[in-house]
């Protein structure tokens, strides 16, 4: 596995004729500049001397797909942007290979870190014991076997982000968090997962990046958990999110395609190095 790995991430290594950039989606009102939540982190990679390309998601959305400056033929894209689903990135990897460029990370890669049923079987033995449902299912008749003494509720995405939080104490109430998110985010996203809900410190929470088969962290320290991971999930760029339960175990929580995943705690300039060649 791991000789097959090195052999993909082989492949996704630019080559000198292969000039990697950026992509960022600019400001609604101005096309030419950066959106603003990517502000800082697009100042960064240019002061860093990363080529960025700029692009409206607006005009993407209704079939134009152009971006400033143009993309050459021999440029690497990674995108760093607003979460898509699938289907939308599948027509984002269309566009830039129309422009004659080409994604980094292709459509079923952006789905594996995406979806967590996708990465699930891969990291099972890191990260809480889950079951999957489709919205219809009778989630009391699905954990009727658990003897879990909680169940932390989500959908392939997302987790309930509201003062009430995923956390189902009784099985009767995984539904009434399912419809919550439904009503918050407008839908269910693939399908939904019930985790065991474990006692974890969510303060110790961290995030990784894994770049084209090497882990970064904030710190310089990457654990041996997530160097692990790092090479049994082939994809070119995904993040990792690390948090100590009560026992001192590392737990993985989520999995996540890079270029759409929150720096959260990185400075921009820390993140960005993780695109330059030492």
């Amino acid at each position: 596995m791991k000789k097959y790995y090195r052999n993909i991430m082989a492949f996704f290594q630019p080559s000198e004729s292969q000039k990697m950039h950026l992509l960022y989606p600019s400001d609604p009102f101005s096309k030419n500049t950066v959106d603003e939540n990517y502000a800082d982190e697009y100042a960064a990679a240019c002061e860093r001397g990363i080529s960025c390309a700029l692009f409206s998601f607006e005009d993407f959305e209704a079939g134009i797909f152009r971006t400033r400056p143009a993309l050459t033929s021999d440029a690497k894209i990674v995108y760093r942007g607003w979460m898509m689903q699938p289907e939308t990135y599948q027509k984002l990897e269309t566009a830039v290979q129309s422009s004659g460029a080409l994604l980094m990370t292709n459509a079923a890669q952006y789905r594996q870190c995406h979806y967590l049923p996708e990465w699930y079987a891969i990291c099972a033995q890191w990260t809480p014991e889950t079951i999957f449902a489709m919205r219809d299912d009778d989630f009391t008749a699905l954990v009727r076997d658990k003897e879990w003494k909680a169940y932390f509720v989500k959908d392939f995405v997302k987790s309930l982000t509201t003062k009430r939080g995923s956390v189902a104490n009784v099985p009767s109430e995984i539904d009434e968090i399912v419809c919550l998110i439904e009503q918050y985010r407008g839908s269910i996203e693939g399908g939904i997962c019930i985790r065991q809900f474990e006692d974890l410190l969510p303060e110790t929470e961290e995030r990784y990046f894994v770049f084209q088969g090497t882990a970064y962290a904030r710190d310089g320290i990457v654990p041996a958990m997530v160097q692990d991971i790092g090479e049994a999930i082939e994809s070119p760029f995904f993040s990792v999110d690390v948090v100590t339960a009560q026992s001192g175990e590392l737990r993985l929580i989520e999995l996540g395609d890079g270029q759409v995943s929150d720096i959260k705690k990185w400075k921009p300039w820390e993140f960005v190095r993780i695109f330059v060649s030492e």
